[in-house]
């Protein structure tokens, strides 16, 4: 029970550092939060294509820019 248990101490601390996230997207534009959706979406897909950090940070460079022209 001790291990099912363990598995769950990080859900505080993972629930607190996503509202904090997504607060601070209260101000921004439709064109910034576009732009921040398509970065984390081709930051994972990057990242599962190649596995690597350089095919993550491609990936999240490509969807950014897609997300910010998606936008306009």
């Amino acid at each position: 029970m001790k291990l099912y248990l363990r598995g769950f101490a990080g859900v505080p601390a993972l629930l607190l550092l996503a509202s904090v996230a997504l607060g601070g997207c209260a101000g921004m534009t439709t064109q910034e939060k576009n732009t921040a959706t398509g970065a984390v979406i081709g930051g994972v897909v990057g990242n599962v294509l190649c596995g690597g950090v350089l095919c993550t940070g491609a990936g999240a460079a490509v969807g950014g820019v897609i997300g910010h022209e998606v936008a306009k």
